[in-house]
């Protein structure tokens, strides 16, 4: 005696609902539509929502790690700028990389839910890594531009209101971006400067800055005496209740720096907040003015010395006829 076949059930693998229908009802038709119509929309929607928690997950993960960027490892010890600033760059940084995530997110459950709907997604891959290769080559320049910028950022290697000196451009910084930064020089100038062309970046600014001044005085002057006076008015700018917190640390004269031409050279370095460097050299030199005209200080003009050579002739008619003959050039 004979078994006939058993059919073939009409359910494809991890078809759950087609073959519960089925085993339910033994009509295969029927277990088919209910797959359409109750097992890819719950698919869907899992897809969907998980998408939705694994991107609030990574999202929560972000702003904890920018938020413990923004506080520090210490805390700071000059202002409320360098705070603000660094909770400005742990916010951009954590806008950044959400955006990312988001993308990133979309695009696996799209293409989860297209495969989940019937669609072949080998080709879509194929065609998105070949899209991908040829706007990696033709758009080189922006991808760079995006890489670096990303790189500032996360470096924090200047930001809005440094000054900063990119090579070609020198000047404040009012606005970084991701693809570019906008800077405005002392003549008002406002050049744009794409990330990627920034080979390196000299920032005037950063934490603190440093006010050097060179003074100038004569040869015949008593060093000793000089740098003691310069002690004493760096030392009187330093206790101005007009400058605490401005100027850091107590003023340091270096000694002589350099023998010129006309003048001994001796230096005064002087730490300062940011971008407060010059305002301080202005009054730093003011005041030596002030000081050295009160206690005789030379500071010395340019000096040269220049030698004339006058005609012998010139020379002989000047010195009359009892002048000896022998000393009179020859006509």
């Amino acid at each position: 005696m004979s078994s006939l076949p058993l059919a073939a059930a009409p359910c494809a693998d991890g078809e759950q609902v087609c073959d519960l229908v089925y085993d339910w009802t033994d009509n295969a038709r029927l277990a088919d539509w209910a797959d359409v119509l109750i097992g890819t929309p719950l698919a869907i929607i899992g897809l969907i929502l998980l998408g939705a928690v694994v991107r609030w997950l990574l999202h929560k993960v972000v702003a904890r790690i920018a938020r413990r960027a923004e506080r520090g490892v210490m805390p700071d010890r000059l202002d409320a700028l360098a705070a603000a600033r660094r909770a400005q760059r742990a916010e951009t940084m954590a806008g950044i990389f959400q955006s990312i995530i988001t993308v990133v997110v979309i695009a696996v459950i799209g293409t989860m839910i297209l495969s989940e709907i019937g669609v072949n997604i080998a080709p879509i891959i194929a065609s998105a890594g070949i899209i991908g290769i040829a706007l990696g080559f033709g758009a080189q320049s922006l991808v760079r531009d995006f890489l670096t910028g990303i790189f500032i950022f996360m470096e924090d290697q200047y930001g809005v209101g440094d000054v900063v000196d990119l090579g070609e451009a020198i000047g404040s910084v009012e606005a970084v971006t991701l693809r570019m930064t906008r800077l405005r020089d002392v003549n008002g100038t406002v050049w744009f400067v794409p990330n990627g062309e920034i080979l390196r970046v000299g920032n005037q600014s950063k934490n603190w800055s440093r006010a050097v001044v060179d003074v100038g005085v004569g040869y015949s002057e008593d060093l000793a005496r000089v740098q003691r006076v310069l002690r004493e008015v760096a030392h009187d700018l330093w206790e101005d209740e007009d400058f605490k917190g401005i100027i850091i640390e107590e003023p340091e004269v270096t000694g002589v720096e350099m023998l010129a031409a006309d003048s001994v050279t001796i230096r005064v370095m002087i730490k300062t907040a940011p971008l407060q460097q010059w305002a301080v050299a202005r009054t730093l030199r003011q005041r030596i003015k002030a000081r050295f005209d009160h206690e005789g200080i030379e500071i010395p003009f340019a000096q040269r010395v220049v030698w004339h050579r006058e005609d012998r002739r010139t020379a002989a008619a000047e010195s009359g006829p009892d002048a000896d003959p022998s000393t009179t050039p020859a006509g």
